[in-house]
């Protein structure tokens, strides 16, 4: 029966550039940052949210167009797997999408958090507990290493915003990459800025955030973005 990566060294793993040591890496991360969304108030736990939004799209972004289309390639039950976890990334995608356009201070704000930290949670588990181990023994460490660099290259290259209406699967998702990224990342700063800067800046950086955020509105729903797309996860 397959092992959970949970318990596993990082050798067994297949060694510290492997996709499975990346994938754990990245899911301890984000219960820390989970943790501090929950347990802080004010510019703190904005920022952490932002970190948050910054390691959990990128990270999805990067199981999507490269770790579950090798999965789905790899496993004989792999398209019945993926599927679940892309179901739970939608779900997430619609959720942080709320989170955006609820007052920060509100009840529902932190209804919406607490979902979305459950199903992080729950992805993550499914992932180290099922999928990801049966990927493990069908792929030698020197394969899961190969897949591990190009998980990194595209990790660090992905948007970092919740964009629902994108395909969970190439091409759609691939050709969302460029615009999107550069949109979300720019988001980023001028948000960053903003919190810190003088009050007329700050008014300026989040004026700039918005229509930033019309525009990649806009972008997401170029029908190429939506194709590959399974039924499930259309929104």
């Amino acid at each position: 029966m397959p092992r959970s990566l949970a318990v596993q060294t990082e050798t067994e793993l297949g060694g510290a550039l492997s996709v499975l040591t990346l994938q754990r890496r990245d899911h301890q991360r984000l219960d820390l940052l989970l943790e501090r969304v929950a347990n802080t108030t004010g510019g703190e736990r904005q920022d952490a949210l932002t970190a948050l939004c910054r390691l959990v799209f990128p990270h999805a972004f990067a199981e999507e167009a490269v770790l579950w289309p090798l999965v789905r390639r790899t496993l004989p039950d792999g398209a019945a797997l993926t599927l679940r976890v892309e179901q739970e990334h939608q779900e997430i995608n619609e959720l942080f999408t709320d989170l955006e356009q609820t007052d920060p201070g509100s009840l529902q704000h932190l209804q919406l958090f607490g979902r979305i930290a459950e199903l992080v949670r729950q992805d993550a588990r499914d992932e180290e507990d099922v999928l990801l181990p049966k990927l493990q023994e069908a792929l030698d460490p020197r394969a899961l290493r190969r897949a591990g660099l190009m998980w990194l290259a595209v990790r660090y290259t992905a948007p970092t915003r919740p964009h629902p209406t994108v395909a969970r699967r190439p091409p759609g998702n691939a050709l969302a990459a460029l615009p999107l990224t550069g949109l979300d990342r720019s988001r980023d700063r001028l948000d960053q800025l903003s919190r810190r800067a003088p009050a007329p800046l700050a008014a300026g950086c989040r004026g700039a955030s918005r229509t930033l955020a019309t525009v990649a509105g806009a972008v997401e729903h170029l029908p190429p973005l939506r194709r590959g797309e399974h039924p499930s996860t259309r929104t």
